[in-house]
């Protein structure tokens, strides 16, 4: 038995969960997410308990992996609607800046013109100033899949550690040239 997917996912106050043919809805105050799940698991609301159980019929290596893997996700989701997940990201670098345009996310990080990254619009992204970007969201692969595009146009290099990165990220330096 997968110790991920028979662990009860808690359902907090405020938050309102439907499961109907295949797919599950959890609604609360940042939002409403749902989700179609496999056919080899089965989910169980408990409203007494306040509590979603997922099961599954078979034992093969598959049908142990979604076990754990929707229970997971059905966990990001109420994490997600309650109080939502947050990125931020740095830019290093001598003239290296980012704006916000209307939905728009303007890059100047050292190539000739401007990067244009469009804001999805499920998303939250703020600069608070021109080195740092925050991106907020209730759905956890939109934040994340979002913050790795960002920083994909420009990674950290590992020279001069120019870049965008993720706040607290220790790019490993190396040594440059050597005089003789």
């Amino acid at each position: 038995m997968s110790r991920i997917g028979k662990k009860p996912v808690a359902i907090p106050d405020g938050v309102k969960v439907n499961v109907a043919g295949g797919e599950v809805t959890v609604e609360g105050k940042l939002g409403k997410l749902s989700y179609s799940h496999r056919p080899e698991v089965v989910i169980n609301v408990d409203e007494s308990a306040k509590e979603l159980t997922v099961t599954r019929e078979g034992d093969d290596r598959q049908d142990r992996a979604y076990h754990g893997l929707t229970r997971a996700l059905l966990a990001n989701m109420m994490v997600g609607v309650t109080e939502g997940y947050e990125k931020r990201l740095e830019i290093q670098g001598v003239g290296y800046l980012g704006a916000i345009s209307g939905d728009t996310l303007q890059l100047r990080v050292g190539f000739a013109n401007e990067i244009h990254k469009k804001i999805p619009a499920e998303l939250d992204v703020k600069c608070p100033d021109q080195t740092h970007i925050v991106i907020k969201g209730s759905d956890k692969q939109k934040v994340g899949q979002f913050a790795a595009e960002v920083r994909a146009v420009r990674k950290p290099e590992p020279y001069k550690g120019k870049g965008i990165r993720y706040e607290g990220e220790m790019v490993r330096r190396k040594a440059g040239k050597t005089a003789k």
